[in-house]
């Protein structure tokens, strides 16, 4: 595929997030099965992979988000639980981008930090203009939609 004038932008941008709960509690609650139980909508299909069990390299798809995308390809590209890490990269033809969460205890007893990463590539110009969207759109309240869910989970 010849791309003589495309040139891909990388955008990237973290936010941290504390959780009512111990960390124990807090980093399963990341995995792509657990996220059903407090994420509205949230309906992976695992592709590769045990449905039970979290493991590097499982593949799952979910529903786009809009842009006239077709599903998100997803693959678990790091899992780390013995230091509460995991990482997603996904990808659609027009762009692919990295999720990656590292969880740590809080300065309180019974509460978690969760720092969020989003990377995005864009592979193509749309790729390009689509990721820009969608970075603004996810960090509109600073992940603060995550955090009252999860912790509306954990209350409950």
């Amino acid at each position: 595929m010849d791309l003589p004038n495309f040139k891909a932008q990388r955008l990237s941008r973290t936010g941290v997030i504390t959780l009512n709960a111990s960390l124990d509690q807090v980093f399963p609650l990341f995995g792509p099965m657990r996220e059903m139980e407090w994420a509205e909508g949230w309906q992976p299909e695992i592709v590769y992979g045990a449905a039970e069990q979290v493991e590097e390299h499982m593949v799952f798809r979910t529903k786009a988000h809009g842009h006239g995308e077709p599903d998100y390809t997803w693959t678990v590209s790091k899992y780390a639980p013995d230091q509460a890490l995991i990482e997603y990269t996904v990808f659609t033809p027009e762009r692919l981008w990295t999720i990656t969460i590292h969880c740590r205890p809080a300065t309180t007893p019974r509460a978690t930090q969760a720092e969020i990463t989003y990377t995005y590539t864009g592979l193509t110009e749309h790729g390009n203009a689509i990721n820009v969207h969608a970075l603004h759109a996810m960090y509109a309240h600073d992940l603060k939609d995550w955090e009252a869910a999860i912790n509306d989970y954990l209350d409950h």
